[in-house]
């Protein structure tokens, strides 16, 4: 498969700045880095961007795959961040088609840091097809709560960001394969669309296949902010490789709330079960029921509330454990 070419122009997540606390103290605090990145286009002008910039790179991909811009990894040659110039050029290598008339049309959506897609939204949707077999127990749904809890982050020190995760669950314990903060959750979850572009493509494509083996990204997954480099070494951390996964073993974690364009993006990345911090809305939850996803919310040490598909999450007898008896009295009570 012939990848992409990516730059690795990764900028500083935080900076400081002085503040007055409440005892009319100044103190140095770090703040998130926010900044604007123009995404051009074989030299057309596309989107602006408002990001951290922890890999430009990956989100303008993403951003690319998930306003189905573009279809295939193959299409595109290369993508250069220049943060001097504020600056993203992508360099397909035969255009893309009806670019004029597929970015006519643009519906301002609930996204901090992005608020808006390209084309229809539900464009596409009733095609999605996501792995039949995928599902999480309810002992890793809490194993995964607690590793984003327990992670270093940009959040705990600067605060004002949104948390993205991937996970492999084909074990006990969940694997977080890439971890991805930003302004805002789209762009966090474009930049894992366009992590699983480059080393699960082109399973990534195709729902219920064996994944080949990673791209030429050389990325390291699970690091705060985004992947970073690792040479040579392309595989999934602690040595499972994407040959090993199976798009049913995924699972995403995000700490935004569950709306429609949260969940269509999700579905578009073949990922059967999404977990939020946060809750859904109604469109959110149509489009989760239509697609067959396993939509989990405000999912926080032992409580939860899964709000569609429930067939994918086995609930299991043990201490601590929510019944379901105990599940649907926490939904009534909501």
């Amino acid at each position: 498969m012939n990848f992409p070419y990516l730059t690795q122009a990764k900028a500083p997540l935080t900076c400081e700045v002085s503040a007055v606390n409440e005892f009319g103290e100044h103190i140095s605090v770090s703040i998130p880095a926010e900044r604007a990145l123009t995404v051009y286009v074989d030299k057309r002008e596309l989107v602006t961007l408002m990001t951290l910039g922890a890999h430009p790179e990956l989100l303008v991909l993403g951003y690319l795959r998930n306003q189905r811009l573009v279809k295939d990894i193959e299409d595109i040659e290369s993508i250069t961040v220049d943060w001097d110039v504020g600056a993203a050029a992508v360099k397909t290598r035969h255009g893309i088609a009806d670019i004029e008339e597929k970015t006519s049309k643009r519906v301002v959506t609930t996204g901090c840091g992005q608020g808006s897609v390209f084309g229809g939204l539900m464009d596409e949707v009733d095609q999605i097809r996501l792995p039949p077999d995928g599902q999480i127990t309810q002992t890793q749904l809490y194993e995964l709560v607690n590793i984003i809890r327990l992670k270093e982050t940009t959040y705990k020190s600067a605060g004002s960001v949104h948390a993205c995760a991937l996970f492999d669950t084909a074990s006990k314990q969940p694997e977080m394969l890439i971890f991805v903060e930003d302004v805002g959750r789209h762009n966090a979850i474009d930049t894992i669309a366009g992590w699983m572009w480059m080393n699960l493509a082109p399973a990534f494509m195709t729902p219920c296949a064996a994944l080949p083996r990673g791209g030429a990204s050389g990325l390291q997954p699970g690091e705060a902010g985004c992947a970073g480099p690792t040479g040579e070494d392309d595989s999934i951390k602690n040595g499972a490789s994407p040959t090993e996964l199976g798009l049913d073993r995924l699972a995403f974690y995000t700490t935004g709330r569950l709306t429609s364009e949260m969940v269509i993006k999700s579905a578009q990345m073949n990922v059967p079960v999404v977990v939020s911090r946060s809750g859904i809305t109604q469109m959110g939850h149509e489009v989760a029921q239509l697609v067959g996803l396993c939509a989990i919310g405000r999912a926080t040490n032992k409580r939860f509330i899964c709000y569609a598909h429930p067939q994918r999450l086995k609930l299991v007898k043990e201490p601590g454990a929510t019944s379901p008896d105990l599940a649907q009295g926490q939904q009534s009570a909501m």
